[in-house]
């Protein structure tokens, strides 16, 4: 069951309660999560997971009760360029060029004070999420 949204600092509860969310999710589906917030610079992933032989960076976007548009909707072509770049950055940083990978979304709303998770499976694709600012490869 997922967990209660906590209150406080409105969204920053909801974005810590919607994380923990998604990994609670993942996990069930067989997920094994190996980093989470993971940053370089000004770049972040939320969270990096491993399933079966496949890397999959996931972003996590979680909208309160009442909140208009959809958590897939912070998706912007900018947000994916920015994505593209972190995870090009943690491969070099973990010498992973070569595992294979995606992009998923969990989206995660408050609903009656608890906090539902949708997973979407690629979301992104790298050479259109960079466009002419660089390239998948590091070479």
């Amino acid at each position: 069951m997922p967990p209660a949204v906590r209150r406080g600092a409105a969204h920053l509860a909801l974005g810590a309660a919607g994380e923990e969310a998604a990994a609670a999710c993942l996990r069930h589906k067989g997920f094994t999560i190996i980093e989470r917030n993971w940053r370089v610079g000004r770049l972040e992933l939320d969270l990096i997971c491993r399933t079966k032989k496949l890397i999959v960076f996931v972003e996590v976007k979680a909208r309160g009760a009442g909140s208009l548009g959809s958590p897939a909707d912070g998706l912007t072509p900018a947000k994916r360029e920015r994505l593209a770049r972190a995870a090009a950055q943690w491969l070099s940083a973990n010498d992973a060029w070569g595992a294979p990978c995606r992009f998923d979304l969990v989206a995660v709303r408050e609903e009656g004070g608890q906090l539902a998770c949708e997973h979407v499976e690629d979301i992104l694709d790298m050479a259109a999420a960079l466009g002419s600012k660089g390239t998948w490869q590091p070479w």
